[in-house]
């Protein structure tokens, strides 16, 4: 069975829910594995009221027993502690005992009007609150196991924020795990103290002006076992599977792998990753312009990925709108929301490059247990050694 997640749940509902398929039994969880991420998510200068009322745990509901997985679907739930206020009324899960007025105030460049559209409502509350980045929570949670899968056998993912607004730092390809050693203490989660600084007062100065933010935030996976993934169709290359994984995250907007961009800049000498070898690295590159990815396929070297965050749609000087209902001009839906939400998303999309990777051991090596992968993963190790 493959390795797949499906996550439910709304903003506002009762809680938020992923169910992991394919998992092998034996796997060791604790809850650290998937809380600490959780918390990783809430962090953040910039992040909106939600956060002061939301402490995400999860509970795991089936699928785990004495700490190991078993085979069966895992499923992950993390409650809404703000579903209370709206039970009785905006989110009753049944008839609610007092009419609801709809939002019929659409706002630019969120999911409201084109959702309203497409299934047929005249309110855009349904819509807004299954689109909303809350739901990132879940795909965290199934990241985190992911995550505890991918260290088993060596691989650490990890990111940091290298643009929010106007202020940057220098990208890099040389960073080393031990480069992201307290990147969660900085308010921005920002490698660079002083670009720091600067990226907390872009924000602060964006709030006063009631506006928002975007950013560039990078994912790097460490110690990937080469060959992960396939060159023999298009869906299989892990580019692919990488771009649709970030590209899936709510506000994201452009993928970048590797140099990216700058390849189409640079001749062919100088983007590509001359290939060497030594005894006791084996094959190695001194250089990784293809962030890890050749022929759609890990070979050894970090996979990096970076990613181009649009500001939050939801501002507290909302933008111009029609109203769905008398078609008349108006300002958009105003809701409690984010001055701007970078440094989480890095953390999301820890959790999307977690599983693709996942899902890529899990292809190439199978296994109904873990012993099984241990076993088929020693034996290839010891295949393209040297």
């Amino acid at each position: 069975m493959p390795l797949t997640y499906r996550t439910a749940g709304e903003s506002h509902g009762p809680a938020l829910f992923a169910v992991v398929e394919g998992l092998p039994a034996g796997l060791p969880l604790r809850p650290e594995d998937i809380d600490d991420d959780l918390a990783r998510r809430q962090l953040g200068y910039g992040r909106g009221g939600r956060m002061k009322i939301e402490t995400d745990r999860v509970q795991v509901k089936t699928g785990l027993r004495h700490g190991r997985t078993i085979g069966s679907p895992l499923t992950l739930e993390i409650t809404n502690l703000d579903f209370p206020k709206w039970a009785e009324d905006r989110m009753a899960v049944w008839e609610p005992a007092r009419e609801v007025d709809p939002i019929t105030l659409p706002r630019p460049g969120h999911a409201d009007l084109a959702g309203m559209l497409k299934y047929g409502t005249d309110d855009l509350r349904p819509i807004l609150e299954r689109a909303s980045a809350r739901e990132t929570a879940a795909r965290v949670a199934a990241g985190g196991v992911a995550k505890a899968l991918l260290r088993r056998y060596g691989t650490e993912v990890r990111s940091h924020v290298v643009r929010i607004g106007a202020e940057a730092v220098p990208l890099r390809d040389d960073l080393t795990i031990d480069d992201f050693e307290g990147v969660d203490e900085s308010p921005v989660r920002c490698l660079d103290p002083e670009a720091s600084e600067r990226m907390k007062a872009a924000i602060k100065a964006a709030g006063q002006d009631h506006n928002t933010l975007g950013g560039v935030f990078e994912v790097w996976a460490f110690d990937p076992i080469p060959g992960l993934g396939s060159h023999v169709s298009g869906d299989a290359r892990l580019d692919g599977r990488f771009g649709q994984a970030i590209l899936g995250i709510q506000a994201i907007k452009g993928v970048e792998i590797g140099a990216g961009f700058e390849l189409g800049r640079i001749p062919g000498s100088e983007a590509h990753d001359e290939i060497f070898h030594d005894p006791q690295r084996g094959f190695f590159r001194r250089t990784n312009r293809s962030g890890g990815i050749e022929g759609g396929m890990t070979h050894g070297a970090p996979v990096v990925i970076r990613a181009v965050m649009k500001p939050i749609s939801t501002l507290s000087r909302p933008l111009a709108s029609v109203d769905v209902a008398t078609k008349e001009a108006t300002a958009a839906f105003k809701e409690r929301s984010d001055i701007c939400a970078v440094p989480a998303a890095a953390v999301v999309a820890e959790a999307a490059v977690a599983f693709v990777l996942a899902q890529a051991l899990l292809e190439k090596f199978g296994g109904d247990s873990i012993a099984h992968l241990d076993a088929a993963v020693e034996r290839y190790r010891d295949e393209i050694a040297g």
